[in-house]
Protein backbone atom coordinates (compact mmCIF):
# COMPACT_ATOMS: atom_id res chain seq x y z
CA UNK A 1 0.00 0.00 0.00
CA UNK A 2 2.83 2.76 0.55
CA UNK A 3 4.13 2.31 -2.51
CA UNK A 4 0.41 2.98 -4.28
CA UNK A 5 0.62 6.04 -1.64
CA UNK A 6 3.83 7.18 -2.71
CA UNK A 7 3.26 6.69 -6.71
CA UNK A 8 0.04 8.89 -6.19
CA UNK A 9 1.79 11.46 -4.02
CA UNK A 10 4.46 11.30 -7.16
CA UNK A 11 1.78 12.50 -9.44
CA UNK A 12 0.60 14.64 -7.36
CA UNK A 13 3.80 16.75 -7.28
CA UNK A 14 3.70 16.87 -10.65
CA UNK A 15 0.11 18.46 -10.46
CA UNK A 16 1.37 20.97 -8.01
CA UNK A 17 4.49 21.98 -9.74
CA UNK A 18 2.70 22.39 -12.73
CA UNK A 19 -0.22 24.66 -10.96
CA UNK A 20 2.40 26.87 -9.55
CA UNK A 21 3.86 27.70 -12.94
CA UNK A 22 0.63 28.52 -14.28
CA UNK A 23 -0.09 30.95 -11.24
CA UNK A 24 1.79 33.45 -12.28
CA UNK A 25 3.76 34.34 -9.26
CA UNK A 26 0.17 33.16 -6.73
CA UNK A 27 -1.74 35.84 -8.80
CA UNK A 28 -4.21 33.60 -10.30
CA UNK A 29 -6.57 31.97 -7.64
CA UNK A 30 -7.35 28.38 -9.61
CA UNK A 31 -4.17 27.26 -9.95
CA UNK A 32 -3.11 28.80 -6.32
CA UNK A 33 -5.81 26.84 -5.04
CA UNK A 34 -4.81 23.70 -7.07
CA UNK A 35 -1.13 24.18 -5.80
CA UNK A 36 -1.55 24.43 -2.39
CA UNK A 37 -4.06 21.54 -2.53
CA UNK A 38 -1.57 18.97 -4.37
CA UNK A 39 1.39 20.27 -2.32
CA UNK A 40 -0.13 19.33 0.98
CA UNK A 41 -1.77 15.88 -0.28
CA UNK A 42 1.65 15.20 -2.03
CA UNK A 43 3.81 15.73 0.87
CA UNK A 44 0.94 13.70 3.20
CA UNK A 45 1.73 10.83 1.16
CA UNK A 46 5.26 11.00 0.57
CA UNK A 47 5.47 11.34 4.60
CA UNK A 48 2.76 7.92 5.23
CA UNK A 49 4.91 6.27 2.80
CA UNK A 50 8.40 6.71 4.33
CA UNK A 51 6.87 4.98 6.94
CA UNK A 52 7.67 1.74 5.56
CA UNK A 53 9.61 2.88 2.63
CA UNK A 54 13.13 3.98 3.25
CA UNK A 55 13.88 7.99 3.03
CA UNK A 56 16.45 8.09 0.31
CA UNK A 57 14.34 5.50 -2.02
CA UNK A 58 10.84 7.12 -1.30
CA UNK A 59 12.06 10.28 -1.91
CA UNK A 60 13.68 9.34 -5.14
CA UNK A 61 10.77 7.82 -6.42
CA UNK A 62 8.64 10.27 -5.54
CA UNK A 63 10.82 13.13 -7.19
CA UNK A 64 11.64 10.64 -10.41
CA UNK A 65 7.95 10.47 -11.22
CA UNK A 66 6.95 14.04 -10.21
CA UNK A 67 9.73 15.35 -12.83
CA UNK A 68 9.28 12.73 -15.43
CA UNK A 69 5.29 13.90 -15.53
CA UNK A 70 5.65 17.46 -14.79
CA UNK A 71 7.92 17.50 -18.21
CA UNK A 72 5.14 15.57 -20.01
CA UNK A 73 2.75 17.52 -19.41
CA UNK A 74 4.46 20.32 -20.42
CA UNK A 75 5.47 18.87 -23.46
CA UNK A 76 2.08 17.50 -24.45
CA UNK A 77 0.06 20.82 -23.60
CA UNK A 78 3.15 22.71 -26.40
CA UNK A 79 4.70 24.57 -23.37
CA UNK A 80 7.85 22.67 -23.86
CA UNK A 81 9.66 21.08 -27.01
CA UNK A 82 9.76 17.45 -27.55
CA UNK A 83 12.67 15.84 -28.92
CA UNK A 84 14.16 12.70 -28.88
CA UNK A 85 16.47 13.42 -26.14
CA UNK A 86 14.65 14.36 -23.69
CA UNK A 87 11.97 11.61 -24.08
CA UNK A 88 14.94 9.35 -24.06
CA UNK A 89 16.03 10.92 -20.80
CA UNK A 90 12.67 10.51 -19.40
CA UNK A 91 12.76 6.95 -19.86
CA UNK A 92 15.84 6.82 -18.18
CA UNK A 93 14.24 8.36 -15.43
CA UNK A 94 11.45 5.83 -15.37
CA UNK A 95 13.73 2.87 -15.67
CA UNK A 96 15.61 4.55 -12.51
CA UNK A 97 12.27 4.82 -10.28
CA UNK A 98 11.24 1.39 -11.56
CA UNK A 99 14.81 0.27 -11.06
CA UNK A 100 14.38 1.46 -7.02
CA UNK A 101 11.04 -0.15 -6.50
CA UNK A 102 12.36 -3.53 -8.21
CA UNK A 103 16.02 -2.99 -5.76
CA UNK A 104 13.81 -2.27 -1.98
CA UNK A 105 11.85 -5.08 -2.96
CA UNK A 106 14.77 -7.55 -3.17
CA UNK A 107 16.40 -6.55 0.34
CA UNK A 108 12.75 -7.11 2.07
Amino acid sequence: MSWIILIVSGILEAVWATALGKSAGFTKLGPTIVFGVGLVLSMGGLALAMRDIPTGTAYAVWVGIGAALTVVVAMVSGAEAVSVVKVLLILGLVACVVGLKVVSDAGH
